[in-house]
């Protein structure tokens, strides 16, 4: 009989062998497949429908099914392939079908006929399963396919090719998506891997810069106790020896004589009280320095305030004091370590100020709105371009930021050369009872 317009051969069965090719057993359409049915075999009416499964299975697959001949010339094509490259079955019988569908790779370059994996199935007898090519369609566009390509065997002889394809564009768009996740993540992976190295190396420098600060406080303590604080109890040694030797000569010496000397004495102790007084000028500024008392005695806003009255007089600077609560008065005192935080951030601020800005005017203003602290200290001087403020060696300004941000706050700085530097503090402060 004819299909398509051509002699049709139909398929009885595959035999899959463990040398990988597929063997079929093919008989004329003039043969119905009742021929190979057992003599004692009988049909059921309802099952007329299965006259002829083969045809039945591939009209009825998914999957694109075509064979060829020993020439690549097509000999049959289901309908699911003929429809995946816009043909319909009858006009693809007796044509090339690597020239029709495989003739190009996905680029547009030739592809060779001798290279071809589906035609060397039966010229070199060589199974194959690619994913890799491209199926051109009718409209001259292509498509990513799955397909293999397996020799018919007729008793012993090639006969030609079986080829099952499938179109495997959504598998390789999410493949495709994949694979780009998997990259932006790999790229976030090594952003982030890069952060965190960068953030590592900051603070093991900020690490060795605090030691350092720490060391050279403690010499410049030294000196100063050294220096004045030695000084004055060398003084008062020898004020000390001096009294006592003159007190045991005492009683040898004429009335007049013990007279004089007991006035010689009585100077030498006003002499000894005023250093003394002065070694305890001293021993309260370095511990003022180490920590000062009024933010014991006093609380935080007290203290700011007088750290900016001491900056400014000693900077020769005009001073801005500025302080704003909501509701008025209610100012809530932090608790002891949020409190000496702050302190220290306002000290390296205006430590900021003093070392690069040559300010000759400073703005200083402390709000408390809604729970949240908003220190700021804005200078008239220089000003520095922001990146500046980021660099890897800005040992001061990471330190304060590191400050805000162990309590939840964050440090902002805008400067720009010419136009001054504003620092801000941003912190929420803890309930408590109001000052």
């Amino acid at each position: 009989m004819e299909r398509y317009g051509v002699e049709v051969w139909h398929c009885h069965r595959f035999k899959g062998r463990l040398d990988g090719r597929w063997h079929v057993d093919c008989y004329p359409a003039t043969m119905t497949p009742d021929a190979f049915l057992p003599v004692h075999a009988t049909r059921a009416p309802d099952q007329q429908v299965w006259r002829d499964p083969l045809a039945l299975m591939l009209d009825s697959t998914g999957e694109g099914v075509f064979g060829v001949d020993l020439d690549g010339l097509c000999v049959f094509i289901n309908p699911a392939g003929a429809r995946m490259i816009g043909f319909e079955p009858a006009e693809l019988l007796g044509c090339n079908m690597h020239e029709i569908t495989h003739h190009s790779h996905a680029g547009g370059d030739a592809y060779p006929v001798e290279d071809c994996p589906i035609l060397n199935a039966y010229r070199q007898g060589l199974p194959c399963r690619i994913d890799s090519e491209v199926f051109w369609r009718r409209d001259g566009t292509c498509f990513p396919v799955e397909y293999s390509s397996h020799p018919i065997l007729d008793g012993g002889q090639v006969r030609g090719a079986v080829v099952t394809f499938v179109d495997i564009t959504e598998r390789k768009r999410a493949a495709d998506a994949l694979q780009r996740a998997k990259d932006e993540l790999e790229a976030r992976v090594r952003e982030r891997t890069h952060e965190l190295e960068t953030a590592l190396h900051q603070v093991r420098e900020l690490a060795a810069w605090s030691e350092t600060v720490r060391e050279d406080e403690r010499t410049r303590i030294a000196r100063e106790v050294h220096d004045e604080l030695g000084s004055l109890l060398v003084a008062l040694k020898m004020d000390v020896n001096w009294m006592d030797k003159r007190l045991s000569e005492q009683e040898g010496r004429p009335p007049e004589q013990a007279q004089d000397m007991r006035q010689r004495m009585r100077c030498k102790c006003q002499n000894m009280s005023r250093l003394i007084e002065n070694a305890v000028d001293n021993v309260g500024r370095i511990i003022t320095d180490l920590r000062p008392s009024i933010l014991d005695h006093q609380g935080l806003w007290a203290a700011l305030e007088w750290q900016a009255q001491e900056f400014v007089q000693s900077a020769e600077m005009a001073l801005e004091w500025c302080m704003t609560a909501e509701p008025e008065g209610a100012w809530p005192e932090p608790p002891e370590p949020l409190a000496m935080a702050v302190f220290r951030i306002f000290q390296e601020m205006l430590s900021n100020v003093g070392r690069h800005s040559r300010a000759d005017r400073l703005v200083v203003q402390a709000v408390v709105r809604g729970g949240e602290l908003r220190l700021s200290v804005h200078d008239n001087g220089v000003g520095a371009a922001p990146q500046a403020f980021e660099a890897p060696d800005a040992y001061g300004i990471m330190g304060m930021r590191e400050r805000a941000r162990h309590f939840g706050g964050v440090i902002e700085i805008h400067s720009a050369p010419g136009q001054g530097t504003r620092m801000c503090l941003t912190v929420l402060l803890p309930a408590g009872d109001m000052a």
